[in-house]
């Protein structure tokens, strides 16, 4: 049996084909004046005209003749004698255009049939109903704003090829309404993440993206240099450390909603360049954080998608119920029940079972680690990725946690917390260290462990610590990663398909 189906090589040859008649209509338009003029402005969006005039009677309508401008990609278009259809695409969604050589004039209805899918269009008339009711624009005027070279993918299969997607974004966008609408969400989501922090008393604020100290997180920076200054600089793994300066200015509230850099792997979960909201309150504590969170990330929720009630990745997850909070160890007991307290505080059995897990025990991060760091480990190891529920786990050891307070009634515990939805963590926040003597020790035993190889470990920020030494009252602070939330609004499986240019390997030059 033969295949017919046409090879790559076939389907970039029919495209530069394709390509090199399109210019050469161009070629013709730019002889006959300007070939992309900038002199329309459409009145009116598909979306408003579907929503005003949907509902309305085909003879009303007609009756009416109420005029309307639109203007967009041209996605269909059937060309029939003396009249034709085409069917219009902007910013809001699709509506049909009807248009006749008696209407718009023999010489535009000619150039029209010319026309290729994919270029964008102006065009006024007046709203009405075909025989058919659908809701259409009667075409008066029509006209060529933006002649386009490329040929759009078959409107029944769009993108195949996933990296496509994300490296031809602004194809997937024309082509794909569920691409459009993930990101609508988006902005809908951190629209009302600024609201409810503004409407809570929080001041949005700006701090550097290159730092000369990369701090406030465990992570690896990217490395730069200032020509200028002639130094080496990061960029921010995490804006903690600014925002905090700023408290002790006397801002007691204030937040940030920004990007962060680090230098690690890329995965469904991880991109290097990423956004969070970080956010800073004088006077609290991580357990008025965790409801302040909670009630957040709800109403964002329900602003994005109509409902704090969602379904991810075929399972039902529900944000309008109150979230969970369990210690390390109680999630362990919890999710995997063939571990007994007794074990878990037996630090040999932890460090033996890690290693028998296939953990690193003997890497930089874990060979010099006490029983707390141990237990976070086997945590992630056994009980993290079962946390589909919304679970606040807290209580985490100092040697984990270099700027988080330490509890004054357990020792070698900090009130600290990591939110975790569908097995992944959403965020993290503590009752903030502000005794400047305790957070020069602990950057202290940060140095070390870099120095014994732990490149992930912080650096000494001797101004940081002057910042404390002025006095920082007692805060509690946190880290929403926007990203992951809107994975899990949008019901989607990837990072990278939530952030509208992920970070892709280089791809040679498209050919010209």
């Amino acid at each position: 049996m033969t295949d017919n189906r046409p090879t790559p090589t076939d389907t970039a040859a029919d495209e530069n084909q394709i390509i090199a008649e399109r210019r050469a209509k161009l070629a013709r338009l730019r002889a006959a004046g300007p070939a992309f003029p900038n002199d329309f402005v459409p009145a009116d969006r598909a979306a408003d005209l579907h929503a005003r005039y949907g509902e309305q009677d085909k003879d009303a309508l007609e009756a009416a003749r109420t005029p309307a401008s639109v203007a967009g990609r041209m996605m269909l278009k059937r060309v029939m004698g003396k009249a034709s259809f085409a069917t219009l695409q902007d910013a809001s969604g699709r509506i049909q255009v009807y248009l006749s050589r008696e209407a718009v004039g023999a010489e535009v209805y000619e150039a029209f049939k010319h026309w290729d899918i994919g270029d964008i269009i102006g065009v006024r008339g007046h709203v009405f109903k075909t025989n058919k009711g659908e809701l259409s624009v009667h075409a008066e005027e029509v006209r060529l704003l933006t002649k386009s070279l490329r040929p759009l993918p078959d409107k029944f299969h769009g993108i195949a090829d996933q990296e496509t997607r994300y490296r031809q974004r602004y194809v997937d966008l024309i082509m794909t309404e569920s691409t459009r609408q993930t990101f609508v969400a988006r902005s809908k989501a951190v629209a009302s993440i600024r609201r409810y922090m503004t409407d809570a008393g929080f001041l949005e604020v700006e701090t550097p993206m290159l730092h000369a100290i990369p701090g406030g997180a465990a992570a690896k920076p990217f490395v730069t240099h200032h020509n200028a200054l002639d130094m080496q600089m990061f960029l921010r793994i995490a804006p903690e450390l600014y925002l905090k300066r700023l408290i002790v200015g006397g801002f007691e509230r204030v937040f940030e909603l920004n990007r962060n850099f680090r230098n690690e792997g890329v995965s469904p979960r991880h991109n290097p360049e990423f956004t969070m909201m970080e956010f800073y309150a004088a006077y609290g504590d991580y357990r008025w954080l965790m409801d302040f969170v909670e009630k957040l990330i709800r109403q964002a929720a329900i602003d994005a998608t109509g409902s704090a009630v969602l379904n991810y990745q075929g399972r039902e997850l529900d944000l309008g119920k109150p979230f969970d909070r369990l210690t390390i160890t109680g999630a362990i007991l919890k999710y995997a029940p063939e571990y007994t307290a007794a074990q878990l505080e037996d630090e040999a059995f932890v460090r033996a079972e890690l290693k028998r897990l296939g953990a690193h025990v003997d890497g930089p991060q874990l060979a010099r680690a006490g029983l707390g760091a141990l237990q976070l480990a086997l945590f992630e190891e056994t009980a993290e990725a079962k946390l589909w529920d919304p679970t606040y786990i807290i209580d985490y050891p100092v040697e984990v946690s270099p700027l988080a307070r330490e509890s004054d009634t357990r020792p070698g515990i900090t009130e600290r917390f990591e939110l975790f939805m569908v097995g992944r963590e959403i965020a993290n926040g503590f009752s903030e260290l502000n005794d400047a003597e305790d957070q020069a020790e602990r950057f202290r035993r940060q140095v070390e462990a870099k120095d014994a190889g732990d490149e992930e470990a912080m650096y000494y920020d001797a101004d940081y610590v002057r910042a404390l030494e002025y006095g920082m009252p007692p805060t509690a602070g946190c880290g929403i990663g926007i990203d992951r939330l809107v994975m899990l609004l949008t019901d989607s499986a990837s990072i990278r398909d939530v952030i509208l240019f992920p970070h892709l390997r280089i791809e040679s030059p498209p050919t010209r």
